[in-house]
């Protein structure tokens, strides 16, 4: 039987959700602590413990950075009893180490899983990044494209005037330039201070999040774990890989990157149905964060199954001990 027959992906869903919610509630008590680091390793950690009890035999593609730079979680590391199909894992256990530590909104915790040799081996470098949401012609914007070109195009193809798109950018000094040039075209943009994965997710539902289009330069990692949400949510990203120094290209080349310029499409970073997770730290605009009620802490975790389009929405009281 083959990885990709052999792939449950329903139940699979199911235990995922597990190990987005273990990862979640590590995290409680340091939220709006200021510690950064504390706050992943135990994301890290309770991910890590939670992905040990499922039966499969997982490589971690998208992790925690390379061996010698993640003590757990790292690239290439095998998680799961080993006795199930064997899957390629992206994740992120938390994704927005900072807005956690300040308490501020759309932290989550991440996970996508596909078929072994199914996911684009991104390392862990910078990707220029662009997305939309569903419902567009197949390549509407480009990486080629200017930030005004991008605008004024999907605008023409949305049916409005450019002053009526918003664009999520991620807050960063590299992006002024680009901020710059979006504001003259008249679009509104959605300033986020971390939390990538989450910004390309809210171009999938326009309508609701009020978000249409991302675009700016961020982890290649993060990318991938877009990819997958956006297969299962519909729309469209693209991304290129970007390197700073002759260290970061022997990166890529370990990953088996070898054309250095290749812009990837969605499909071309997820090649088959995947199942993704995010369960809310924070509170979010996507998912809620963890919420006291009494004795039990409140999770929200989105579920998400490309093959059948379907989304589950879990809420679960966990006892406090």
């Amino acid at each position: 039987m083959t990885a990709a027959t052999d792939f449950n992906d329903d139940m699979l869903s199911l235990a995922l959700a597990r190990v987005t919610e273990a990862a979640a509630l590590a995290c409680r008590p340091l939220i709006g602590r200021g510690n950064e680091k504390a706050a992943d390793q135990a994301a890290v950690n309770a991910m890590r413990l939670e992905l040990g009890k499922l039966d499969i035999a997982g490589t971690v593609v998208i992790g925690e950075g390379e061996r010698d730079e993640a003590p757990m979680l790292y690239i290439g590391e095998e998680v799961g009893t080993g006795n199930g199909p064997a899957v390629d894992i992206a994740l992120d256990p938390l994704e927005g180490t900072t807005i956690t530590a300040k308490a501020m909104p759309n932290s989550l915790t991440v996970i996508s899983v596909a078929p072994r040799g199914t996911m684009l081996h991104a390392p862990d470098v910078y990707m220029d990044k662009l997305a939309i949401g569903p419902g567009y012609p197949e390549n509407v914007v480009n990486l080629d494209m200017t930030p005004t070109q991008r605008v004024e195009a999907l605008a023409k193809a949305k049916g409005c005037q450019p002053s009526d798109i918003t664009v999520c950018v991620l807050e960063r000094p590299r992006h002024q330039e680009m901020i710059t040039e979006l504001r003259a075209t008249g679009a509104a943009i959605y300033l986020i201070g971390d939390g990538d994965v989450a910004g390309v997710m809210h171009c999938s539902d326009p309508d609701t999040t009020g978000i249409d289009m991302y675009m700016g330069t961020g982890g290649a990692p993060e990318g991938v774990l877009a990819a997958g949400a956006l297969k299962a949510l519909g729309g469209q990203i693209w991304g290129r890989l970007l390197f700073r120094n002759d260290d970061e290209r022997g990166r890529a080349e370990k990953a088996g990157i070898t054309d250095f310029d290749r812009v990837y499409s969605l499909n071309e970073m997820v090649r088959a149905d995947v199942v993704f997770a995010a369960t809310g730290v924070t509170q979010g605009s996507l998912v809620a964060g963890l919420r006291p009620r009494g004795d039990f802490i409140e999770t929200e975790t989105l579920l998400l199954r490309s093959k059948t389009g379907e989304r589950r929405r879990m809420s679960c009281r966990h006892p406090l001990t």
